[in-house]
């Protein structure tokens, strides 16, 4: 049976001071689809250029496809595709000519036909120059060259940084693709809801370890959605992580639990109710975070709920009924006590 495709037992990198590895363990097996979660600074970026024999771990173990990243670099990148999270092009060619050169960097030649169906599917106009191209275009080109190539691992930090809904779902159809081809992904990412789509196995890093792994049945806790209304406090329903603010409620709520507490809060009939999935940060400060952070990240956000409501109530005045209008009205339609009609008015009225 084949070894893990990435390997890392106690990976450490440190710049000055800074550990920004820290005993880091990282096994991805070959054909998943693997989902390396974290925030920003959590140390994703630094794993992955360390994977890819671009920065020398300072300590520990690491390895790919059996060899050793920096010793090994050139051998490893002939059978890796990768996309950067910050991607930069070479400003004096066209995106095909970028397209070209990064997978004859890689030791690959895309077929005609693959990139062909790349620059149509991600909507790419392949015959302007790089320096023209918006953030998410340079993307493209980087998702392009790496799709058009038959990679056995993709190692994608941050790939969907900078495009459209509507190419989002074009890269979750190509990693599906490859996936079905039998390759290894590696996803890093910060959006809890891209990685539940795609992945098999999810590995939390935080503070450059991994805190957590497993399969997303075996971390359920993920999926836990967020609540939030206005109304009495959830007494007797399972609602925990509970956060009240006046009037304003929330907290997390199980799968199998929202029909129960939907169903009680129409029961009390509870206003502004909204249903969210936790967002990555959500999850770091519940499950890692100290208290102090989660109440003041709490307090701040159901500060910004109230503003938010401020800014959308109607105005109650302006909708009450108005008072008898007395005096009378010109034949222009204007009351006396309303001053004298703009200029500009009257020239464009006359000009009827």
């Amino acid at each position: 049976m084949p070894g893990p495709v990435i390997e890392t037992q106690g990976l450490e990198k440190r710049f000055g001071r800074v550990r920004a590895l820290d005993g880091l363990d990282l096994v991805v097996e070959q054909g998943q689809v693997h989902g390396f979660l974290g925030p920003n600074g959590a140390g994703k970026s630094t794993a992955i250029r360390v994977l890819l024999g671009m920065l020398r771990a300072t300590g520990g173990e690491a390895s790919v496809f059996g060899m050793h990243p920096w010793r090994d670099a050139v051998a490893i990148h002939r059978r890796v595709a990768t996309v950067p999270g910050d991607v930069t092009l070479w400003p004096g060619l066209t995106g095909g000519e970028a397209i070209d050169t990064l997978t004859r960097l890689r030791g690959h030649r895309a077929p005609a036909s693959d990139r062909a169906r790349l620059i149509e599917a991600f909507d790419l106009d392949p015959r302007r120059r790089a320096k023209a191209y918006s953030k998410g275009n340079r993307q493209k080109v980087a998702l392009i060259a790496a799709f058009a190539s038959e990679a056995d691992l993709y190692i994608l930090d941050e790939p969907t940084s900078g495009l459209d809904p509507l190419m989002e779902s074009v890269f979750q159809a190509e990693i599906r693709r490859v996936a079905q081809r039998g390759a290894t992904v590696l996803l890093s990412s910060h959006i809890l809801s891209e990685v539940e789509r795609l992945c098999d196995v999810v590995s939390i890093i935080r503070d450059g370890r991994i805190v957590e792994s497993g399969s997303l049945d075996q971390l359920r806790h993920l999926r836990h959605a967020v609540v939030a209304y206005r109304g009495p406090a959830p007494i007797g329903v399972p609602i925990v992580d509970v956060a009240v603010d006046g009037e304003r409620v929330r907290g997390s709520v199980a799968p199998d639990d929202v029909p129960a507490v939907l169903r009680w809060l129409g029961e009390r009939e509870a206003q502004a109710v909204t249903l969210t999935p936790p967002s990555l940060e959500e999850l770091f400060l519940r499950h890692y975070g100290d208290a102090e952070r989660v109440d003041r990240a709490r307090s701040e956000r159901a500060k910004g709920e109230r503003h938010g409501e401020e800014l959308l109530a109607p105005d109650v005045e302006a909708l009450a009924e108005p008072e008898e209008l007395t005096g009378p009205i010109a034949s222009t339609g204007v009351l006396p006590s309303a001053g004298p009609e703009p200029a500009a008015r009257r020239r464009g009225r006359h000009a009827e």
